[in-house]
């Protein structure tokens, strides 16, 4: 590795104890969750706290990092249960907690708790930063409204750790702090029951002409005015890791363990990559392709480049899906040549599938046979999570994903 260069942290969502692992088995270096409150994803699975002690557990039996979401905009009626579920965190062995109060992180601070600030906190400024560090957090996470310019002029005059997003969706309000669904549906976006308002189709109506509705744009389908494009840092990766930030973070808490592993797997090889050879970098075509059958809106660099980078999607709110998502391969038996796989998506006999893995290389075939778990052929596997076993042309690892 260069001596100039500091491989950053790869950080990766965990929506779920299913997603944390996936995650990880891919390449993380550590994740983040919310439990069951003061998160900002409530309609998300989330851990309950026995499955927290088990995800700290696992996490830290791969020698890894997990930090847990509290950035919910407290009120007055949330400090005791916050300050219980802190102390909670704390004897769970949680590496750190992500606030975006000052309340809360008053509270986090009675703990052994690193604290992170959340992007909810709207850190645009290097005094910012440097005040949060002051006031006792390890790490900010910077908001997404930030070029690298401005990246790296608050690297340079703030001690603190940095983090930034680099894969996901975006949102049209400044660093998340939207009032839309609130005035729309009543579901407060900043305690964590976002409606995701700005995703929906919106049309104009003209006061007096009752029942007429009037398209925004062209385009007679309506237009999604306020739809933001997914972020992807992977063409920039380079100038990502050169501007000195220590955790390079993928959204998507409520995304399905596909996009997780998909996206982990990709910028694990990336920054492995540039950080072994900076001098002869350059992003692999793979790379594109792999984040391009995941689920995703339009890709967009966002604010990162400085430039006019679009940033709205407005004919459609629905990710595109490039692969379908058909199972996990739970085991692998070298002597059968099978893999037994949890189904995910329906699949048949003489489809044509590749495996996605953890660690090898991606690999195509047909499926040539389907057997149940007590052996008898199926001419299709069609039920949800249904366990079955199929020939692989390869060894393939374990929690490798099954796509057409």
């Amino acid at each position: 590795m260069s001596t100039n260069i500091v491989k950053p942290e790869l950080l990766a969502p965990a929506g779920n104890f299913e997603k944390l692992q996936a995650a990880l088995i891919y390449g993380a270096d550590a994740v983040y969750f919310g439990g069951k409150d003061f998160s900002l994803r409530t309609m998300s699975d989330n851990f309950t706290r026995e499955e927290i002690l088990a995800a700290v557990d696992f996490t830290h039996g791969l020698g890894k990092k997990i930090y847990a979401a509290v950035n919910v905009f407290a009120r007055n009626a949330d400090i005791e249960p916050v300050a219980e579920y802190l102390a909670f965190l704390d004897g769970a062995g949680v590496d750190a907690v992500i606030v975006s109060d000052l309340g809360v992180l008053s509270l986090a601070k009675a703990t052994n708790l690193d604290v992170h600030i959340s992007t909810q906190a709207n850190v645009t400024n290097h005094r910012a930063a440097k005040f949060f560090h002051e006031l006792g957090a390890k790490r900010i996470v910077l908001a997404r409204e930030l070029t690298r310019d401005e990246i790296a002029d608050i690297r340079r005059n703030c001690a603190a750790e940095l983090e930034i997003f680099i894969h996901g969706a975006m949102c049209i309000s400044y660093s998340g702090r939207c009032w839309l669904s609130k005035f729309l549906t009543g579901r407060d976006a900043n305690q964590g029951s976002c409606t995701h308002s700005c995703r929906w189709k919106y049309n104009l109506v003209e006061e007096t002409r009752e029942g007429e509705f009037f398209p925004v744009g062209e385009d007679t389908r309506g237009t999604y005015v306020m739809n933001s494009r997914d972020l992807c840092l992977l063409p920039n990766i380079g100038d990502v890791i050169r501007s000195g930030v220590a955790s390079l973070k993928i959204e998507g808490r409520m995304k399905s363990v596909n996009y997780v592993a998909g996206a982990v797997k990709v910028y694990r090889a990336a920054i492995d990559e540039f950080c072994a050879d900076p001098e002869n970098f350059s992003v692999r075509d793979e790379w594109i392709a792999e984040l391009d059958k995941i689920p995703h809106r339009p890709y967009t660099a966002g604010f990162f480049t400085g430039d006019a980078q679009p940033t709205e999607f407005y004919s459609t709110s629905k990710p595109q899906r490039a692969a379908k998502f058909l199972g996990i391969v739970r085991a692998f038996n070298a002597a059968t040549m099978t893999a037994t796989v949890e189904q995910r998506g329906k699949f048949v006999v003489g489809q044509s599938v590749e495996f996605l893995q953890p660690r090898g290389k991606i690999f195509s075939q047909t499926i040539t046979a389907i057997r149940d778990e007590l052996g008898k052929e199926l001419s299709a596997a069609p039920h949800a999570q249904q366990v079955v076993t199929v020939p692989v042309a390869e060894p393939v690892e374990i929690w490798s994903l099954m796509r057409s």
